[in-house]
Formats: structure tokens, sequence, C-alpha cells
């Protein structure tokens, strides 16, 4: 499989994910010592364009489904909803790390290295054991502000989320090795 095949599940993955590409794009540009063509170019910019718009959407249905399985009255929303949308920034930072980690596999992918794997493999570790963290910390908080109970249900729908997330990315990258 050819490092355009991999690239091509990308925009899928960015959306996935919430992220937007429009930064990571311009600063791999470079680094992927790849020469764009005016099309290319083009072809980018739209996809880009088109993450942006659905990126919004990706957040809005998660914010949707997690209001709905959560069904807390207005004064526990007044105490959740800005717990969890610093913990939405928070993994929205995190999830750029993993989208360039994506990018870096999507980069070396006809010219995979042992040591690379490697690097590439435990980075991913890493950046899941910081997200786990990150659920950890924000599940202390909305625990104090709502209860345990609560904290447990969101803890859980946002786990189930990011396994479902987990899973597509999963599925939709080639295995390392693979046409190589």
């Amino acid at each position: 499989m050819s490092r355009q095949k991999v690239l091509a599940v990308l925009p899928e993955l960015f959306l996935l994910l919430g992220v937007s590409t429009i930064g990571l794009a311009q600063g791999t540009t470079q680094a992927r010592s790849v020469t764009p063509t005016a099309s290319a170019d083009t072809q980018e910019k739209n996809i880009q364009e088109y993450i942006e718009l659905l990126r919004a959407d990706v957040r809005q249905q998660k914010d949707e489904i997690m209001g709905a399985v959560m069904e807390l009255d207005a004064e526990q929303s007044a105490k959740f909803w800005p717990i969890y949308s610093e913990y939405d920034a928070e993994l929205t930072k995190l999830n750029k790390q993993i989208v360039a980690n994506i990018l870096e596999y999507a980069d070396n992918y006809d010219q995979m290295t042992d040591a690379k794997a490697d690097e590439l493999v435990q980075k991913d570790i890493d950046l899941h054991n910081q997200r786990s963290a990150l659920l950890g910390k924000y599940y202390g908080r909305v625990k104090a502000a709502l209860g345990s109970i609560q904290a447990a249900r969101f803890a859980q729908i946002e786990d189930q989320l990011l396994l479902l997330i987990d899973l597509q990315i999963a599925s939709s990258l080639p295995t390392a090795g693979q046409g190589s």
C-alpha cells in the first residue's frame, strides 16, 4: 500500500478526532518533502475546509450524546458543562498530537524501519496513557462537582466514545509492513 493510500484515510480520521488539520498540514508539508501541485494544493485546502465544517458537527453530536446520557438537571448542567468544555479543550490538544503521530506514520509508511516503527508505537502508547490520565483528572473534577454516580456516567460515556473513535481509526489504517 502506498503513502497516498495511507493519506487517503486521514480526512476521516481527523473528523473522528475532531481536530482541525489546517495547522498540522501546514506544519508537515515541508517535513514530507512533497512538491505539491496546484491541483494537490487545491484538493488539500478543500479537504481542510470540509473537515473544519464537519468538525463542529462532530463536536455537537458528541455533546448531544453526552447531554442525553448524562440526564442533567439545570443545576447539574451549570456545573458539568464548563468542566466538560475544559476537558474537551485539553483533549483536542492531545488529539492534535495523535494526528501528528498518524501523519508521521503515513510519511514513513513506505520506508518504515524497525526503529521508526518502535518510536511511533511508543509515542502512540504514551499519548493514549496521557488521554487516560486526562479522563481520570476530569473524572475527579466531575465527581467533586456532581458526585460519583454522575462522574462514573461521564467517564463511561466518554470512554465508550473514545473507544469507538479508536476502533474506526485502527480499522482505517493499514497494518505496518503491509505492501512494503
